[in-house]
């Protein structure tokens, strides 16, 4: 039915290939690109076989002309990019030069700048709207899968929506002292940032880390989780009715925790570059070089993630309490594709939303985050392609 060109060559990028491979139907071809070729070449070789042809190319993300150039002779249906954040907006513009469609899983933000915000993308709308070709927001996750939950309770449950907390909680050992379960740089950039909330219609910012709670998962047991700034308050504060207050929360270990400060207090996970027997060097991209890789964590990594969204708001005058979530074994998933569940949770929706594009399920032109359409058909793929969700309907509130 239609061809898919892949930007990254990482963990996630691994989960896309395989689930592309895997729904052939539609991903009829796809090409794997990155500055490292011999990691889409290695990604090949473990899939070739299959019904779905498999190409690869080597590509720097930051360079406008050889996108274009890659685009132009890959000739793909969607655009997935699950390369490094930094590289979003160049990618966009090589979809806007090509009319391609685009999906990502996370927004931008500068290098050089701890920060981020859906605005640089948003600003594409108009263009984007004009070549008539969709960019599909978010489509990890968290950003991603919570906003399609948030659409869909709206859908089917509420009149209004007044508190939304989305709370991410990974249940998973992998027996490092410390480790990231995604790019170690943007994590820690990530989660060493000021927490943020919005409620009435205002950011409330906090200092990292300022706000804990305790929260008992369902099949993952009790866990202490802090309030974070994640980039899907933003757009599901704009596109769900009614709400007054969002927040995220997402679970660390107290190992963790404590390495995270102490190399906070040494100036390890600075962005700022410093001279180093006559270089530059970040020490955050150094301190990354060092960590173990995300993508070797699958093997040794075992526990569950649950990921969902807790929503109260009212319907038909009534007040209603809605809990959505997934539970995600990272053995399970090491057993299916060779890849730990943080990976997998965020390359299933990224296949996900490239085949709603590719099918025309989801027709839009513009920059849209994906809790603008509709979530039934995403929800349904859900299940079918290893993310089922579980509902309550009386769920214990976050205080």
């Amino acid at each position: 039915m239609g061809k898919a060109l892949i930007i990254g060559a990482g963990g996630v990028a691994g989960v896309v290939v395989h689930k592309c491979c895997q729904n052939s139907g539609v991903f009829e071809e796809i090409c794997i690109s990155s500055r490292t070729k011999s990691k889409c070449d290695a990604l090949k070789e473990k899939l070739m076989g299959g019904k779905t042809k498999i190409t690869t190319a080597q590509v720097n993300a930051d360079n406008l002309s050889e996108l274009v150039s890659l685009i132009n002779n890959v000739k793909p249906d969607v655009v997935i990019n699950v390369a490094l954040p930094y590289q979003d907006l160049t990618i966009m513009d090589a979809c806007l030069e090509c009319k391609v469609n685009y999906v990502d899983t996370a927004n931008y933000e500068p290098v050089d700048t701890a920060k981020f915000e859906y605005k640089w993308q948003w600003e594409y709308r108009e263009r984007f709207e004009k070549a008539g070709i969709t960019a599909l927001l978010g489509s990890g996750f968290d950003p991603g899968v919570t906003g399609v939950f948030s659409a869909y309770a709206m859908k089917h449950y509420f009149d209004e929506i007044h508190y939304i907390d989305i709370l991410d909680c990974n249940g998973g050992d992998h027996g490092y002292p410390f480790a990231t379960n995604f790019n170690p740089e943007i994590n820690i950039r990530e989660v060493s940032a000021n927490g943020s909330y919005i409620e009435n219609g205002k950011w409330v910012e906090t200092k990292p880390m300022e706000i804990k709670r305790e929260y008992d998962f369902p099949q993952v047991g009790k866990k202490e989780m802090y309030l974070l700034h994640h980039e899907e308050l933003e757009s599901l504060a704009l596109n769900i009715k009614g709400i007054k207050r969002i927040r995220f929360f997402m679970t660390f270990g107290q190992s963790y925790i404590t390495h995270l400060k102490c190399l906070e207090n040494v100036g390890m996970t600075s962005i700022e570059p410093i001279d180093f027997e006559g270089k530059k060097i970040v020490p955050l991209q150094f301190l990354k070089a060092v960590l173990p890789d995300p993508a070797s964590l699958g093997p040794r990594t075992v526990g569950k993630t649950n990921i969902g969204c807790i929503c109260h708001g009212i319907k038909d005058g009534k007040p209603v309490s809605y809990y959505v979530y997934n539970v995600c074994d990272h053995q399970e998933c090491y057993r299916e594709i060779g890849s730990q569940a943080i990976s997998y949770t965020t390359g299933v929706p990224a296949m996900i939303g490239a085949m709603m594009l590719i099918t025309g399920t989801w027709n839009k032109p513009g920059v849209h985050n994906i809790e603008e359409f509709d979530p039934d058909p995403f929800m349904e793929e859900l299940n079918k392609w290893g993310l089922p969700w579980i509902e309550e309907f009386n769920p214990v509130p976050v205080e």
